[in-house]
C-alpha cells in the first residue's frame, strides 16, 4: 500500500513581510480543502527584520511539522537572500518562488557582512520563478499585500481551487483590504501562469 503523500511548503522571509499571515492562509486553505495540516514557525528577531520561517506540511496524513534539508516540495521566499539561505531545504524536484527584492540585514547595514552576489542569477539557475510582488501589490492597491501576491504565485502549483483560496483571504484579512488582497492574489497567479 502506498504511503499517503504529504506536501511540504517552507515559507521564508524577514519580520514584517507577512510570512506568518501567508502561512496561516495556506494552512486554512488546505484544511478547507479537506487536508490535515501541521504548521511550525520560527521567529528570529522577527520584529526587527530578522529571519522568519514557517513550515506548512499538509496531506491526507501528516506525521511531522518540520522539514529537513532536501524535503520541501515548495519554497516560497519573501526576498532573495532568504531564498538563497533556505535553498538547501528544497527537494531536487521542488518548486521555488521568490519575491524579486533584496533586503539588507543589520550586519550588512553595519558593514560586518556583505550581501550575496548575483542572487537573481543564482536563483534562476535553480529554476526560481521570480515575482515582482512589491510592484504587483501596489498595482492591486496595497503595498502590504506582497505576501498575498506570492501566495497567488504559489497557488498555481498546489491542488486547491482558486475559490477556496479567495474565501480564506476574505475570512482572514481586514474587511477594508479584501478587494486589494483578492486582486493581489489574482495578479500573483497571473504572474507565473
Amino acid at each position: 500500500m502506498d504511503k499517503p503523500r504529504t506536501i511540504r511548503v517552507l515559507l521564508a522571509g524577514v519580520g514584517g513581510q507577512g510570512t506568518i499571515l501567508a502561512a496561516d492562509l495556506l494552512a486554512k486553505t488546505a484544511i478547507a480543502s479537506g487536508m490535515k495540516v501541521k504548521l511550525s514557525e520560527i521567529h528570529g528577531m522577527s520584529q526587527r527584520g530578522g529571519s522568519v520561517t514557517t513550515v506548512v506540511n499538509m496531506g491526507e496524513e501528516v506525521n511531522s511539522m518540520v522539514i529537513s534539508e532536501g524535503e520541501a516540495d515548495y519554497l516560497l521566499a519573501f526576498e532573495t537572500t532568504e531564498a538563497l539561505r533556505n535553498l538547501p531545504f528544497l527537494a531536487k524536484e521542488g518548486r521555488l518562488y521568490a519575491n524579486d527584492v533584496q533586503i539588507s540585514p543589520l550586519p550588512v547595514l553595519t558593514g560586518k557582512a556583505n550581501m550575496p552576489s548575483a542572487p537573481q542569477q543564482r536563483l534562476k539557475e535553480r529554476g526560481c520563478m521570480l515575482v515582482d510582488a512589491d510592484r504587483l501589490a501596489l498595482q492591486a492597491g496595497s503595498a502590504k499585500s506582497a505576501n498575498v501576491v506570492l501566495l497567488g504565485a504559489l497557488s498555481t502549483g498546489l491542488p486547491f481551487d482558486q475559490d477556496v483560496w479567495e474565501e480564506q483571504i476574505r475570512l482572514k484579512v481586514p474587511e477594508k483590504t479584501i478587494d486589494a488582497n483578492i486582486e493581489a492574489f489574482r495578479l500573483g497567479r497571473a504572474s507565473v501562469s
